[in-house]
């Protein structure tokens, strides 16, 4: 549902207390107290039909009885009352209610629901400690304590956690403009809160608590469009095998592997912490520190502990120390004392007066790899810290920023730490989590690189030959199997044009192995084949290198006695037998699939090789796959290192790899059967990719396709070639490619246009907005550009019309606009048609748009495309035009 109605949750204009109470230690009496001690400047009304008064307040014995229809209301009521209660209060027109109550079963659940569900009241709950608002002073929890305000929301699945998280924050200043435990999210999910909160101007950062999440597609279109307008930031627990058992035990929600809730949350452009105390320090780094985009770091001090401290936590979490440049140690030589310690960390030894550190900050300008810096202090008798973070200011407010900072010490370093703060340079308390908050940040910048990209489910290059692999799924499903031969899997890879080692079958005979291997040529490699063993060498089913036919047949006649020895249920059908390759460089890799319970198909890539589980150096990805986002995933792993040159080994082939990832996820996105795929090893080396092994299970359910992905993939299928003045032009939806051509389009629209699309005039456009027109999420907004190349060959731009789409899918407001020049030659009606059409088809119900009175050919064509024009509102110079879908 979403975020209709969640105003009525966080700004009620009233509140009820269902269950208020005056007996101490019960729920009822605490969120009593709290919801009439916060501050709130509306009415609170206590219901309690066994006390006429509470605390001096007349106390209503039925929600029939209240002055007034409540907003809100706060039910702490039996489990049993609860639907009677909520049917009671949607058909009064209360609009949201917080359900604290504990142990609905699944009967009483659906019953509460069922009866919210036709009055659109939303339910925050059940079982959970409720929701804080400290800006409004609504308090409707059970929680310990009040929230400060600030601009930070909190979001949990843990109740506990809530109340910890009070606790521990308003210990050490820190505000909130939201704080919500979501419970047993039978309605508002964290989708529904990451939706409202994205838009809220009151709230700068998100931070959610994370156990398990239950609508993928839902939680990943609203990750994705709020991580694009502020920072989220996410304790997802569950990581080890035991953290996943009690996660599910404690939510009821079977908690998918970490693996893939980590995919997930990098996709969505979110960034993951491990500690709750760690969420306030990425919060405080990246509200201070988003225009840096360094990824390297120079550690500046005045103390060679703190520098090898901080050098040795860059180590740990893979970030770099920078090279200082020639010229720049140059200059440093002629404001250092000689004993300074000419590299990074960059010590300027511990009696260094207020001007060392002047000089040293200007002789780093310009440097490439000062564009981080940490300043790590120890104080010292020579000068007092503050005079040092004085002088210092003018530097550390320069933008973009570059400085972070760590004064270690107490009373003597707590005037310095101050001054930085408040100049906005980011302080903390260790060089080592000073390091961490900047892995931190680039962390997150990768992320967020990740959650611009759209890839497309089939990627240019040759087509796969679909044809022929759907055939061989039915054939396989329909003679009752699931797991494909060796050769079949090895034949669906052919189609989609992943190299494979030639393969042949024969029977279990070893005759018939010796003369396959004699066609092929020697040496071979002879594996069993039988549709019960999926891990050959796990029996004895491989034996490699065989040289001649004596070695064929001795090696075929004793895997048949072995493996009917250690297999004595499975059916030997025969053995392949393929060509041994053998590659002196070659680096033993695995690329997988399959499909999450959660997130729905996801890819696996990592090294491979018989020791795959022991080495357990694997990433996960989320299709849909592009070359930027394979590339991504391959460096994630240890194993990434390895397929760089070194000593006399070259470099793999990149590339081939890269390419074989992404062919991996249009077989995902074609073949909705594919439930399991493993290549495995497959070895790439500077000459390419070869498969020597595969295996491919199918499911009738059709567990994956493009339709299952937890992101959309780029939709191909909306382009057309339509006749327009007598020429051909494609109608497409927009790329974040075309972010430099859209900006040449841009160039094109006379100021009187723009501000007759959009209500106001301007030639420039930042880079971010920029990059908001063209990074579109497909799940909840439409863009549709018109292209046809220009007299040079390039595709050009010629107009484009939008559609944004709210998250419950009822209305979508549109916006087009066409180059000037082409004005009145009916490029926006062909647009138009495109976007109505496109919405039709994802089930939109209507489609609506604001038109200035003065822009009569936008009515105009409206009128044309059958909108209804709703009357003009008095003293407004705008129209409300509506179509229905």
């Amino acid at each position: 549902m979403s975020i209709r109605n969640l105003d009525s949750l966080f700004d009620p204009a009233s509140i009820a207390v269902i269950g208020a109470s005056d007996r101490a230690g019960s729920v009822g009496a605490t969120v009593w107290r709290n919801a009439n001690s916060a501050g709130f400047s509306g009415p609170v009304w206590p219901v309690n039909h066994r006390r006429p008064v509470l605390d001096g307040q007349i106390a209503w014995g039925r929600v029939a009885d209240l002055p007034q229809v409540p907003e809100l209301a706060v039910i702490c009521t039996p489990a049993a009352t609860v639907p009677g209660l909520i049917a009671e209060l949607g058909a009064a027109g209360t609009r949201a209610a917080v359900v604290l109550s504990a142990g609905l079963d699944a009967t009483q659940r659906q019953a509460m629901l069922d009866a919210a569900r036709p009055h659109l009241l939303r339910l925050l709950g059940p079982n959970c400690i409720g929701l804080l608002v400290p800006g409004s002073g609504v308090n409707a929890s059970f929680s310990h304590t009040q929230a400060l305000a600030g601009e930070m929301a909190f979001v949990s699945q843990s109740g506990a956690l809530v109340t910890a998280m009070l606790d521990w924050s308003r210990g050490r200043g820190i505000g909130f403009s939201r704080v919500v435990s979501l419970g047993e999210h039978a309605d508002i999910d964290f989708g529904d809160m990451l939706d409202f909160l994205a838009s809220d101007a009151k709230t700068r950062a998100i931070l959610l608590y994370i156990e398990a999440v239950t609508s993928a597609h839902k939680f990943m279109s609203a990750a994705r469009a709020a991580a694009r307008n502020k920072p989220v930031i996410v304790v997802k627990s569950g990581r080890s095998a035991q953290g996943q058992r009690a996660a599910s035990s404690h939510t009821g929600a079977l908690a998918g592997s970490d693996l893939v809730y980590d995919a997930a949350i990098r996709r969505a452009g979110m960034l993951r912490v491990d500690t709750l105390q760690e969420l306030f320090l990425a919060a405080e780094t990246l509200a201070r520190w988003r225009g840096n985009t360094a990824e390297r770091l120079l550690v500046l001090t005045n103390g060679g502990g703190a520098g090898v401290m901080a050098a040795d936590a860059a180590g740990l979490v893979g970030i770099e120390l920078a090279e200082l440049q020639p010229d720049t140690v140059a200059r440093l030589n002629e404001v250092l004392p000689a004993n300074w310690s000419h590299g990074n960390p960059l010590d300027i030894i511990g009696d260094a007066p207020v001007e060392r550190y002047v000089q040293t900050l200007q002789a780093l300008e310009g440097d490439p790899g000062a564009e981080a810096i940490l300043f790590a202090h120890a104080p010292t008798a020579i000068v007092p810290s503050a005079e040092i973070a004085r002088a210092l200011v003018p530097f550390a407010q320069r933008r973009p920023p570059r400085l972070l900072s760590s004064w270690l010490g107490g009373p003597a370093v707590e005037e310095a730490r101050r001054v930085f703060v408040e100049a906005g340079v980011p302080s903390y308390a260790t060089p080592e989590e000073a390091v961490r908050a900047f892995s931190m940040l680039v962390d997150y910048r990768r992320n967020q690189a990740q959650l611009i990209e759209a890839p497309d489910a089939a990627p240019p290059g040759p087509a796969a030959d679909t044809a022929a692999v759907a055939a061989l799924v039915s054939q396989v499903l329909a003679e009752g199997r699931e797991q494909l031969s060796e050769l079949e899997a090895k034949a669906v890879l052919a189609a989609y044009h992943v190299p494979v080692v030639p393969t042949r079958r024969v029977s279990a005979d070893p005759q018939a192995a010796v003369r396959a291997a004699q066609g092929l040529g020697y040496p071979v490699a002879l594996k069993i084949l039988s549709p019960q063993i999926s891990h050959k060498s796990d029996v004895g089913g491989v034996a490699l290198d065989l040289e001649d036919d004596d070695s064929v047949h001795a090696a075929a006649h004793a895997m048949l006695e072995r493996v009917r020895q250690r297999r004595p249920d499975a059916t030997i059908v025969g053995f392949t037998v393929q060509t041994m390759v053998r590659r002196a460089h070659a680096r033993e890799l695995i690329v997988g699939a399959s499909v999450d319970p959660t997130f729905g198909p996801v890819l696996m890539f990592g090294q491979g090789g018989v020791a795959v589980e022991v080495l357990a150096d694997r990433a996960i990805a989320l299709p849909p796959l592009n070359l930027p986002l394979a590339r991504a995933l391959v460096s994630r792993t240890r194993v990434a290192k390895l397929l760089q040159a070194y000593r006399d080994i070259p470099a793999a082939d990149l590339d081939a790899l890269y390419g074989v990832l992404v062919a991996v996820s249009q077989l995902l996105a074609d073949v909705p059967q594919l439930a399991e795929l493993d290549i495995n090893p497959l070895l790439v080396d500077e000459s390419g990719a070869v498969a020597l092994d595969a295996r491919i299970r199918l499911s009738a359910a059709a567990p994956a396709g493009a339709a299952k992905f937890a992101i959309l993939p780029y939709p191909a299928q909306w382009t057309e070639r339509v006749l327009w003045q007598g020429q051909v032009l494609t109608l497409r939806a927009i790329r974040p490619e075309d972010e430099a051509q859209h900006l040449v389009f841009l160039s094109h629209l006379d100021p009187e246009d723009i501000r007759m699309r959009v209500f106001y005039s301007r030639r420039s456009i930042e880079r971010t907005e920029l990059a908001r027109l063209t990074q579109v999420d497909y799940a909840r907004e439409i863009a549709i550009v018109a292209v046809e190349p220009g007299p040079d060959g390039v595709e050009q731009t010629m107009g484009v019309a939008r559609a944004v789409i709210d998250p419950d899918n009822q209305a979508a407001e549109f916006g087009v606009i066409v180059r000037s020049e082409l004005k009145g030659a009916g490029l926006g009606e062909v647009l138009m048609r495109k976007l109505i059409g496109t919405l039709r088809e994802r089930g939109t119900q209507r489609i609506v748009g604001t038109v200035l009175i003065e822009n009569e050919r936008m009515l105009q064509l409206a009128r044309d495309l059958g909108f209804t024009l709703l009357p003009p509102v008095p003293g407004e110079d705008t129209r409300d035009v509506v179509l229905q879908l």
